[in-house]
């Protein structure tokens, strides 16, 4: 089977370029987003999962099943994403097109996710500063932090931005070390 980033990537550019193309307002694109990552929870769950190759349950079935498990009421966009990934027996990729549409939200916004793994919990101060160094590496683009604290890194930090990665920790340092004494 084709890898699923794969197989999301039409789903999820269609979709930016259905709403760019209607000049949507970054509101109605973040509303999209978070109906698309509804639709991820509701399409995960093990209820519904056991429904998805029901020979029984019609692709209508299944879409009123999933927009009445996620509130009902889906933008008109995400309504027809999700009807033409049911259609396609898709529903598996969900999370994947999430992820990518989100990506692409981001770059129409010049935003970027900074994944940043620390040891310890980082002040205030701490991140501001951090954010402030990263800036610098990251020009005109605006960083938005997702913190996540990691033990076993012992300390220091690792900063993933996009594909790029920046690993300051004890636990690579330690690692490193190693390689070079038993080499």
């Amino acid at each position: 089977m084709a890898e699923l980033s794969t197989i999301a990537r039409p789903y999820a550019s269609g979709l930016m370029k259905a709403l760019q193309e209607r000049k949507a307002g970054a509101d109605e694109v973040a509303e999209v987003l978070q109906a698309l990552q509804a639709i991820c929870a509701v399409a995960q769950d093990p209820q519904v999962a056991t429904l998805v190759g029901d020979p029984k349950l019609t692709d209508d079935q299944l879409f009123n099943l999933i927009e009445d498990a996620c509130g009902g009421s889906l933008p008109k966009d995400a309504a027809n994403l999700l009807r033409v990934v049911v259609e396609n027996d898709r529903l598996e990729v969900m999370p994947e097109i999430a992820r990518q549409f989100h990506e692409l939200k981001n770059l129409s916004e010049g935003v970027a996710d900074v994944h940043i793994e620390t040891a310890f919990e980082l002040s205030d101060e701490e991140l501001k500063g951090l954010l402030d160094k990263l800036a610098s590496k990251f020009p005109g683009v605006k960083l938005t932090p997702i913190v996540r604290v990691n033990p076993e890194l012992i300390g220091g930090v690792a900063v993933t931005v996009g594909d790029q990665v920046i690993d300051a920790t004890v636990r690579t340092r330690l690692e490193q070390m190693k390689t070079m004494l038993t080499a």
